[in-house]
């Protein structure tokens, strides 16, 4: 999987959850496609951006983790935010919530990769176990 976009860090401001790009980087291209996958190799969940042609990537590495688990926990889907411009990311609660919850104990993820995302998210999924 080509890595597209790398968020390089989450942020809470005013009750939102954002997650910064690279300001270096390329703006990603597409629309939203609200819909999310993951790179368990890289440990990353994966936000995809519709293209005429397939889709852009927008990684999420493990150390932004503890920001998706906020965002779970406001309900609100959260915004990249390239340089001075906030993209919304709809659907983004409903697919993570979705994955989180699939790959809790399935080991065909991969056991490092289900053991971090458990653990990370572990108040997340007593909340709805």
């Amino acid at each position: 999987m080509r890595i597209k976009n790398r968020v390089m860090r989450g942020q809470e401001n005013n009750n939102e959850i954002q997650f910064v790009l690279d300001a270096e980087a390329d703006r990603p291209t597409g629309t939203p496609a609200k819909k999310m996958i993951t790179d368990s190799e890289e440990h990353a969940f994966v936000y995809l951006m519709d293209e005429d042609e397939g889709y852009t990537y927008i990684h999420f590495p493990k150390e932004t983790w503890p920001y998706m688990e906020k965002a779970l926990k406001t309900g609100s889907d959260p915004y990249l935010l390239w340089n001075d411009e906030k993209i919304p990311l709809p659907g983004f609660i409903e697919e993570l919530t979705m994955l989180v919850y699939n790959i809790e104990g399935n080991d065909n993820y991969g056991e490092a990769f289900t053991t971090a995302v458990e653990q990370e998210f572990e108040a997340f999924l007593q909340n709805i176990n």
